[in-house]
């Protein structure tokens, strides 16, 4: 089922956003429409009303069960509908499905046409089980499209909205989707943009000996070519450099808390090939308390 408003059809992939009737994921929607209107691009409203599969000797789904979920579905994509309008702040084109399917599934393959895909980290919603919080970890390592979760913080307040884009760069290629997402991010939203580099898992007090070979040039040349270029490209954006040694997650999530967004990549420095999600960003899904946008290494998203 398909619902679309008559807001002006706005071309290029959607901004997909999952909910499931809690709290969180009504802020997620709210998060994903001011992205949809900063990215001139769609909203799609989605959510899963697949009854539970858990098996029973006696248990039989009736025709009224499924007319029930298919009801409490719709109601929970208008609520959501509802709460992007407003946020957006402006006419917005919204879609809305109610699906069937399994809900991890239904996402991945929506996140082949999709810019990006918006969830909320965890609840229980109306539908009466925990759909998001069991998936945004799946979904942040096999989704095709940037992920971003969002928590109970939106970033979306007056006071919030002046913080600055955070986005960790950890001296591989792989941080460059995610370091040029997160300049578009604060060029958008008229913000600073913080790149934090931590160049050692090593937390806490150094021997004196270590100190004094500890490679700082080396990391500062690093960052400092990794944002090589990006300066000419966004103007307009003011850049803070972070330098620091500790361990990325630890370094981030004190740092994310002066932020409205935190941006990183989906793996890193010693991260193998087939793993999309490396043990940094897997961690700062489930802590940072700002939302965070995970960025594969092998899509720009510019269509």
């Amino acid at each position: 089922m398909t619902e679309t408003s008559t807001a002006p059809s706005i071309s290029g992939l959607p901004i997909v956003v999952a909910v499931d009737g809690s709290e969180t994921s009504y802020r997620s929607a709210a998060w994903a429409a001011v992205e949809a209107t900063q990215y001139d691009r769609p909203l799609r409203i989605v959510t899963s009303a697949a009854l539970p599969t858990v098996w029973a000797p006696d248990l039989i789904w009736t025709d009224r069960d499924i007319e029930s979920a298919h009801d409490e579905g719709r109601r929970v994509v208008a609520e959501a509908a509802r709460v992007a309008r407003i946020a957006a702040q402006r006419p917005i084109a919204v879609s809305t499905e109610v699906t069937f399917d399994p809900i991890t599934a239904y996402l991945i393959d929506e996140s082949r046409r999709a810019h990006t895909l918006v969830l909320g980290s965890s609840g229980l919603g109306a539908l009466g089980r925990g759909l998001l919080g069991s998936v945004s970890g799946a979904l942040t390592r096999h989704a095709h499209s940037p992920v971003a979760v969002v928590r109970s913080f939106t970033g979306l307040d007056p006071i919030s909205a002046g913080q600055p884009v955070l986005v960790g760069i950890d001296g591989t290629p792989n941080s460059v989707p995610a370091l040029e997402r997160a300049f578009q991010e604060a060029s958008m939203r008229k913000v600073g943009l913080t790149a934090l580099h931590a160049w050692t898992d090593y937390s806490g007090s150094l021997p004196s000996h270590l100190d004094r070979d500890f490679p700082r040039a080396e990391e500062e040349e690093i960052l400092a070519e990794r944002l090589a270029g990006f300066g000419e490209q966004f103007p307009d954006v003011q850049v803070s450099r972070i330098l620091v040694r500790d361990r990325p997650v630890h370094a981030l999530l004190g740092e994310s808390e002066r932020a409205q967004l935190l941006v990183v990549g989906s793996h890193g420095r010693g991260g193998f090939p087939g793993m999309l999600l490396g043990s940094t960003s897997s961690a700062l899904v489930h802590s940072a308390p700002a939302p965070i946008l995970v960025v594969r290494p092998d899509r720009t998203h510019t269509q």
